[in-house]
């Protein structure tokens, strides 16, 4: 079993977000041994790292990441596809935007917002020729914090692995989850 460094518990701790104060309450000891410890002043007894160690998994435990919030059934289109495809499979499935993904990469967005303004000849024309942005995007271990951040000024955030997508995330999935 290896033992975490100083700065092991002092990353982890930032990574959940928590003070070092809600740390030292959480696993039951004091917050100037929490600084001492994570500057690498003194060393704890093994029981005490222990309770800091466990107090650590149990606030991992009660983060929300995006694996938990995500779509993993991303309806897309393709670059290629024509804008009527798009506008189909809004309709269809009751969205208002989709994502443009090319070859499993997020490459833009289209929204009914895109395509309102479109006469009949323009929806034979490629997405590509009327897409906005891509969502912007985060992999499986992002928070519910970095997550809803992101949501204030886009529709949706892709989730990748690898670079390929895996899921997506909308404010509609975060209200499905919390309530």
């Amino acid at each position: 079993m290896e033992l975490p460094t100083p700065a092991d518990l002092r990353q982890r701790r930032t990574e959940l977000g928590l003070t070092q104060s809600e740390l030292a309450e959480t696993a039951d000891v004091s917050q100037p041994l929490i600084a001492r410890i994570e500057g690498g002043d003194v060393d704890p007894r093994l029981s005490t790292l222990r309770r800091i160690v466990n107090a650590l998994e149990k606030a991992e435990s009660d983060v929300i990441r995006a694996e938990d919030l995500m779509n993993e059934a991303v309806v897309s289109v393709s670059p290629d596809d024509p804008v009527s495809e798009a506008a189909r499979k809004m309709e269809e499935e009751a969205y208002s935007q989709l994502a443009v993904i090319q070859d499993g990469i997020p490459v833009g967005s289209i929204s009914q917002t895109d395509l309102v303004h479109l006469d009949s000849a323009d929806r034979d024309e490629p997405v590509e020729d009327h897409m906005s942005e891509s969502f912007p995007t985060v992999s499986k271990d992002a928070t519910l914090d970095e997550i809803s951040n992101l949501l204030e000024h886009y529709k949706a955030v892709m989730i990748t692995e690898a670079g390929e997508t895996v899921g997506i995330i909308t404010e509609a999935d975060i209200a499905a989850r919390l309530s």
